[in-house]
């Protein structure tokens, strides 16, 4: 019997038009616009109106778009009962899953599966994702709740709910060129969990559940804070060469390394990594950008693998003050456009999504009744 097929990899389930990736040549592109040119020169708002609308905005719809995320970024005021029950001991991302299921409650259009409303739906979670998230921590801390700021763009609204303090130019700038490197990366797991999901009929809100939940795990979104913990237990470039040697001796993962897509340097972490030097000279401490640049150059002598989206973003969120434990929901405020694009776009041409598996069990057995079974006769 010939070995089972893994991961669904290199398998192609469906066509889209939202984003495509060469990863032969390390390039990432939002509806055929390079993310490297966005980030360069557009904003987070922009390219969730590209995302979702299939091209660049004008000036008039950029206005009326901004105007719209700003409008629907508060949470209702029942929400917060629930988020206060919550015991704060529990993982964010628990919370955040928890805390986006309930929203479907609060919302009036959850069950109104037509392209309209999903689309209202859309702009309404992408609004609500970043206040939602700092509001969980805000409440973890038993802190007072910042409400929204409707003069603040989509990024720099949420490190000011986050801290209660309005950021400068340098981390605004540094937050939105981060949501826009993370807005989409075709099907990628949490977004093909939120495909799965609505492609069996089911609402939005239960696709943004179970992209939450699967961002959740260590092997993608929860890799960042594992990133940061590594660069924590180095502690100094003097201690890179050893440490990571005597990780890959005893054969552990180096978490932020290599990529099921990408061949060559990955797109993401090229972006991330200019950001974390900028902010590494800017903000400090320089270290956590020192200590990663030269893990990246080990890494790469000795086992040829390229850091990944997670490497150079964990020192870049470092450097914004965002908590470890919050790291992934960074990742899910900035997806939310994609995921739900992207549940947008397989409703459109909708085929419920189920692969096969290939049998590797046993064939022919016969059933013996329970009094006559013992640990001879029952097959392992």
């Amino acid at each position: 019997m010939s070995e089972p097929l893994i991961g669904l990899e290199d398998v192609i389930v469906a066509a889209s038009s939202i984003c495509s990736i060469d990863g032969e040549n390390g390039v990432l592109r939002y509806r055929g616009y390079d993310v490297s040119d966005l980030v360069e020169n557009s904003s987070y708002e922009e390219v969730a109106f590209l995302l979702l609308y299939g091209q660049l905005p004008t000036a008039a719809q950029f206005k009326a778009f901004n105007a719209e995320l700003s409008r629907n970024r508060p949470i209702p005021e029942g929400l917060f009962a629930i988020l206060k029950d919550l015991p704060p001991t529990a993982d964010p991302m628990a919370w955040l899953r928890t805390a986006v299921s309930a929203l479907a409650a609060f919302d009036p259009e959850s069950e109104d599966g037509s392209e309209e409303a999903n689309l209202r739906k859309t702009i309404r979670l992408t609004a609500q994702m970043p206040t939602l998230v700092a509001a969980l921590e805000r409440v973890r801390l038993k802190e007072s709740v910042v409400s929204p700021d409707a003069s603040l763009s989509h990024a720099s609204n949420f490190l000011y709910m986050l801290t209660g303090k309005r950021p400068d130019e340098i981390r605004s700038r540094a937050m939105d060129s981060a949501l826009i490197i993370q807005a989409d990366h075709e099907f990628n797991a949490s977004t093909f969990a939120a495909r799965v999901t609505v492609a069996t009929l089911s609402d939005i809100h239960s696709g943004i559940t179970s992209a939450v939940g699967t961002l959740k795990g260590p092997l993608h979104g929860g890799a960042t804070r594992r990133v940061m913990e590594m660069l924590e237990a180095i502690g100094s470039v003097d201690n890179v060469e050893s440490y990571i040697r005597k990780q890959l001796a005893a054969k552990k993962r180096i978490m932020g390394f290599g990529h099921r897509v990408y061949t060559t340097v990955d797109p993401r972490a090229a972006l991330f990594k200019k950001i974390s030097k900028e902010l590494s000279r800017k903000i400090g401490p320089a270290k956590w950008y020192e200590i990663a640049e030269l893990t990246e150059k080990v890494v790469l002598q000795e086992k040829k693998l390229y850091p990944n989206l997670d490497f150079y973003s964990a020192s870049v969120y470092s450097y914004l003050g965002i908590p470890k434990d919050l790291f992934p929901m960074i990742f899910a405020i900035s997806r939310s456009i994609g995921w739900c694009t992207h549940m947008i776009e397989q409703y459109r041409n909708n085929r419920i999504i189920r692969p096969l598996a290939q049998y590797a069990g046993p064939h022919g057995l016969k059933y013996i009744p329970i009094a006559s079974r013992n640990e001879n006769n029952i097959a392992k």
